[in-house]
Parts: C-alpha cells; structure tokens; sequence
C-alpha cells in the first residue's frame, strides 16, 4: 500500500515526552519501511511515472482497442440483431465494462504495483494476479502471430494484381481460366494436387473463386490437415514473426519512457485508416446494404429475448476492455498518485466502445460493395475473426481500384493495433518481474525486454509450423473467453467483500479527493452486487 507522509516538529519540553516521541518515531519508521511511500503525494520515487497525462491515456486506449473491435465486434452486431445488439451491449459497458475498468484503474493506481504484487492486499487471491499474467503471456504469444500474418499479408499487398486476385483455372465457367498475377500462378501450380474441386461445380463467387482461401490455407499458412501435423516451420512467417518481436522489443526497450512516445503514432493512426477506409467505403455502389445489414433498418429487436445475445454483448465487453488481463492495472500503476482515474475509465471505456462500432460502418461498406459485385446477400460474404480479418475484407478490397493501396493500408491497420495491444502485454509482463526483483531488474529493464520479447517468439514458432493455425484458433477461442470471467469474477468479489469496497472507496478519495454518498452509491451497488450476479449469469451460459 502506498502512504502520505507528513513531515512535523515535535517541542518537547519534558524527558518523558522525549522517550514517548521516539517510540512513535520508531513506529512511524517501520511502517514507512514496511510500505515505500508515493514520495511527494504526486508522484513515486520509486518507480517511474508517465511523462503527461496523454502517453497514459493512449496507451491505455491503445491497449484496449485491439483486433476485437475490428474483427470481433462487427460479425457479433450483425449475427445478434444488427443495431439491436447495441441495446445489450452498452448495458454491458455500462454495468459491467465500466465499474471494473475504474475498479482495477484506481487498484494499480493506489497500490502502483504490477497485477501479481497488489494483491498483497487480499494474500488469498493472490493466485488471480498470476492468473492474470499467465492469460497476458498466452495472448501475447497469439497477437505476435496475428502481427506477422499482418505483416506478411501487407507485404504480399505491394504488387499488382493482389496475389488473391487470381481467377484460378479450377474455377470453370465463372472467370477467365488464366491465373491472374505472378504469385496466384504460383500458389496454383505449388498446390494444384492438394485442392479437391469440381471443376464443372458453380464455385461460391464470396470466396473469389477459391483463391483467397488457396492464399492463406496453401501459401500464407501452408496449413496442414490436422493438429497432430505439425510440419515444418513456414519460413516466411517465421521471418516476420522475428520483425514482430524486433518492434515490440525495440518500442518498449525503456519501458513507458520510449512505449509513451510511440503510441503517439500507434495509436492514432488506426483512427486516421478507418477514416480513409470508412470514406472510400461508404462511396461504393451496395456500400448502403452492408450498413443497412450491420446497423441500420434490417435490426431485429426480437433477439434481445435471447440469452446468447446477452452473452455475446458481455463476453465482447470484457475481451474488448482488456479486463482481467492484468494490463490496466499495469499501466495505472505508473500513474500519478492523485491522477483522476475515473474521468480516465470513462473516456478510456467509450473512445473503446466507439472505435467499435465506428470501424463496423468502414468493414460493413465494403463488405456490402463485395455483395453487390458478386450479386449475392451480404450475410454470404460475412465471417467472422480470420475469414474477415484475412479472407473476406482482403478479397473485397482486390475488387477496388488501386486495390494494392486499400489493401495495404488495412493490414498495416491490423498491425498498428494490435502492437498497441501487444505493447500492454509485454509491459505486464516485465512489470511483474520488475516488482518481485527490483534490485535484480530494475536497472536492466532493457535486457529484461529483450529477453522476454526473445522468448515470446520462440513459444510463437509452433503458431507458425503447418499446424499453426490451429493453435492460434484454440487460443482465440478459448484463453480469452470463459476465463476472463472467472478472474474478473474473483477480482470483484476479493475488492468487494475480502478488501472491503467501503475501505476502497476510502483509498480513491484520498487519490482523487471526497465524493458524494450519492455518486459512490452506483459504484457499491455495481460492485457488491449487480456486475458479480452478471459475471455469474453469463458464466452459467457458457
């Protein structure tokens, strides 16, 4: 815990007095050994601080605004209703993504240590703060692969015809039966023998005639038939997963110091690409459909009568907010000490949320001008996490004028926000390490970097053999899902009920000052009683 000192001179005018104000010194000087002081009230002179205010609250959005609010959030608006989805979703924010968000802000802040070491305030759950570590750790693994598929998707997007352009020969009658683009002749006649198609069958025109897919199954993943195939490591992702380390490693090489600076650029532009995208989209004929299709007239309310709908909203909430993953903790912790945390939750929480849906209306109008092209349902081009990310949209933006262009600006999109996410993960990480050895680590916080970064990338090679992608579905699927909710879960009840919430809100008004009963009403309600019952229904859904 972090305390206030107050310096003050003691008169004393009698020999007993004299003994007793030692002993109270004596006193004071253990307590203030057992429990580092925040240094001036502003800031701790034992662990660095921001720079400004603004390196934190981009980090901290950069963090939070991953490859969920592109990927993610736009399939489950449209698989739950459409507009409708939004209803149970801000609910969510609202009564779940809010209160924790602040919750674990205002945790790392007071305490201004890492995941693991803050929950030296409730010793029996301990084991949360390593279950948090464990999860980022996992997740980091996943999103350096994400980065190089990233990678090496924009790279392969610097030539023209895109290499997925391709009307390949197997696809009959439907498109000319010359293999467009250098590249697509190459997938073709490396992996002819390995696709099984009727070359006289209609081919599903969502799907360009098979050669997006043939791109990231035979040439990008060179994917193998199962699990128990592992193969060989794919070189070409194995050099782009090292150039991922290599930015993570060098962007986070002084820690906050050098990370703040970068996510001045990391964090912004995404926004900047959306723009570009969401313009360029919106101008294209059938661009209206797939937004009408994502958000507009075709919502269908009756689904707010279904359970799974509910589910989705509060389960994308926690994975978009990054909450149990330890890293809002992380970088609050470098916060100072009487910073207003809970303006930041807010502005933190909804610039999130926007991003969502904000970046649904670029993906939907493109999307929409895909299903108009091929004259099929936009429901028939929509999927969701890789198909979208890396077989749908690509696919699409080959179909625009200076396809290249669009096609590079998404996936370097795809890249910058998910190296924001990442850069929260490895601060996790080294931040843990830090507070448990600090006379170990702390003066070689950039060879502890490296070091981490290093292995990181070698526990991501097995994401990048034959079988690769299967792993990095299994994590997509199952790390950052019913687990979370089971940490948040413990999380608010040991805040709650163990720490005490009355006792909590006693430590934020000493950071941020004295608040009314009526403003830490909501606040108690949501974490005795209505985001712990919610957690609970939800995990009963799984």
């Amino acid at each position: 815990m972090s305390f206030h000192v107050f310096q003050f001179t003691v008169h004393v005018r009698h020999p007993k007095s004299l003994i007793l104000v030692k002993t109270c010194q004596t006193l004071f000087d253990f307590l203030i050994n057992q429990d580092p002081p925040v240094g001036d009230g502003a800031q701790n002179a034992e662990r660095e601080n921001w720079t400004s205010k603004r390196e934190y609250l981009l980090s901290a959005i950069g963090y939070a605004v991953g490859l969920g609010n592109v990927w993610r959030f736009p399939y489950l608006a449209y698989k739950n209703g459409g507009g409708a989805f939004l209803i149970p979703y801000f609910v969510m924010l609202v009564v779940a993504g809010i209160p924790l968000f602040f919750l674990e802000s205002a945790f790392g802040q007071f305490c201004s240590q890492g995941p693991i070491n803050v929950w030296r305030a409730v010793p029996i759950l301990q084991g949360v703060g390593v279950a948090m570590v464990l999860i980022t750790t996992i997740v980091s693994i996943y999103y350096n692969v994400i980065i190089a598929y990233s990678l090496y998707y924009m790279f392969a997007s610097f030539q023209s015809p895109l290499p997925w352009t391709g009307c390949l020969s197997w696809a009959g009658g439907n498109c000319s039966t010359t293999p467009k683009g250098a590249f697509s002749l190459i997938i073709y006649n490396r992996y002819k023998d390995k696709i099984n198609i009727n070359k006289t069958e209609r081919v599903n025109p969502i799907f360009s005639s098979k050669s997006a897919v043939v791109t990231i199954k035979y040439t990008a993943l060179q994917r193998s038939s199962g699990l128990d195939e592992t193969g060989p490591v794919v070189w070409h992702l194995a050099l782009c997963l090292l150039l991922s380390s290599i930015i993570v490693a060098a962007a986070l090489i002084r820690g906050i110091k050098s990370s703040g600076k970068v996510v001045y650029f990391t964090a912004t532009f995404p926004y900047v690409l959306i723009v570009i995208l969401l313009i360029r989209g919106v101008t294209l004929e059938g661009a209206r459909d797939g937004i009408e299709f994502y958000i507009g007239s075709q919502s269908n309310l009756t689904k707010l009568t279904e359970a799974q709908v509910w589910k989705d909203a509060a389960t994308q909430t926690f994975y978009s907010l990054s909450i149990g993953w330890g890293g809002v903790t992380t970088l609050a912790s470098y916060n100072n000490f009487h910073n207003n945390m809970f303006k930041d939750a807010f502005l933190i929480t909804l610039t999130n949320a926007g991003t969502s849906v904000f970046a649904g209306f670029a993906i939907f109008s493109i999307l929409g001008h895909m299903a108009h092209v091929y004259e099929i349902p936009v429901g028939e081009v929509v999927k969701e996490g890789f198909g979208l990310a890396f077989i749908a949209y690509p696919d699409a933006l080959s179909k625009l004028p200076i396809s290249p262009l669009w096609s590079v600006l998404f996936f370097f999109m795809l890249l910058t926000v998910g190296l924001d996410s990442q850069f929260g993960g490895i601060e996790v990480i080294t931040t843990c390490l830090i507070d448990a050895f600090p006379e170990v680590f702390k003066s070689k916080r950039a060879l502890l970097t490296i070091a981490t970064c290093s292995i990181l990338y070698l526990l991501g090679l097995p994401c990048v053999t034959q079988a690769g992608i299967y792993w990095v579905t299994l994590i997509d699927q199952f790390v950052a899902s019913w687990v979370l909710l089971i940490v948040a879960l413990l999380e608010v009840i040991g805040i709650s009920y163990i720490y005490g919430a009355n006792r909590f809100v006693k430590d934020i008004e000493m950071m941020i000052g004295q608040k009314s009963f009526g403003f830490w009403l909501w606040w108690r309600m949501c974490w005795f009683f209505i985001t712990p019952c919610l957690i609970l229904v939800t995990m009963m859904r799984f």
